[in-house]
């Protein structure tokens, strides 16, 4: 080798046999992690960690470009785990899918929107890496049922009684002005503390109790409660799946998906401090966000 000029105020070398020219890789000063860390972990902003690091903004910038992507490693052994899995989203079309077990990020994956296509390409690549699904642990949506219990028949589906809860509320409202609104909201409000056989006698005598009412139509022929019959409607099509965790009790299968949903609000409330980011920069904080958790 021979040195061979200067390039951006770099050492250039040429090698004489085959005539390649290359400047050598600087090692990474050691302050540049954990800088990174009291910047997304520790809440520092970056004229903060100029004046601790003695630093200008584009060095920062720079090197915490420069820092490779975080990855939970792969697994080596099997392990068996409830899964639960959501979604989260900052715009229409950018969000992250993560996969949860043992409050622990296993997998996750960022997505322009919940398809299920992203779904079992994520299930198949936690499947390939050593992990058992014992159950699974869903929001409800529509297609995810049959997805699974295709892919992987026999394992037990959980729905989330939060998000049930909520598709309730969203069809009757917080103050429902109907009797058979308040009873519907009063009835899910049960959801956590009876068993299925009991829920589904209650929800059958709702049914008919208001059996007339709900089949009450307007001049145009439209039923006019169209939203107490699908809140009621959801119900009846999701029951199957609302008390998994009970018929499985050896599993300890959780009934909800807050495991996801309460690491979504700790990490987004983080990236609140940085906002502004380049979308780059940013998918790069939350990687290192739940590589930590």
């Amino acid at each position: 080798m021979q040195k061979y000029g200067h390039k951006k105020g770099k050492q250039q070398y040429r090698c004489k046999q085959c005539q390649h020219q290359f400047s050598p890789r600087q090692r990474r000063p050691a302050w540049v992690k954990r800088a990174y860390h009291q910047y997304v972990k520790g809440k520092h902003s970056l004229q903060e960690l100029r004046v601790i690091y003695r630093k200008s903004l584009p060095t920062l910038r720079k090197y915490f470009d420069q820092l490779p992507p975080e990855n939970r490693p792969l697994r080596n052994e099997t392990l068996s785990v409830n899964l639960i899995f959501d979604a989260t989203f900052f715009s229409r079309h950018d969000g992250v899918l993560v996969f949860r077990a043992n409050k622990k990020n296993l997998y996750w994956r960022f997505i322009d929107s919940e398809t299920l296509q992203a779904i079992e390409e994520s299930l198949r690549y936690l499947s390939a890496n050593h992990y058992i699904f014992k159950s699974f642990t869903i929001d409800g949506r529509k297609g995810v049922i049959q997805l699974l219990e295709r892919v992987f028949p026999g394992i037990p589906i959980q729905l989330c009684h939060f998000h049930q809860s909520q598709i309730i509320r969203r069809y009757t409202t917080n103050n429902p002005k109907t009797n058979c609104g308040k009873e519907l909201k009063a009835l899910i409000g049960k959801l956590t503390e009876i068993d299925e056989t009991t829920f589904e006698q209650h929800l059958n005598y709702l049914r008919n109790k208001y059996h007339y009412f709900l089949l009450e139509k307007n001049e145009n022929n439209q039923y006019i409660h169209r939203r107490l019959r699908s809140a009621i409607r959801s119900l009846k099509a999701n029951l199957p799946y609302l008390f998994t965790y009970q018929k499985f009790p050896d599993l300890a299968i959780p009934n909800t998906t807050n495991s996801c949903d309460g690491s979504f609000a700790h990490w987004k409330q983080k990236l609140k401090i940085h906002r502004g980011l380049r979308k780059n920069r940013r998918n790069k904080m939350i990687d290192y966000l739940l590589n930590q958790g």
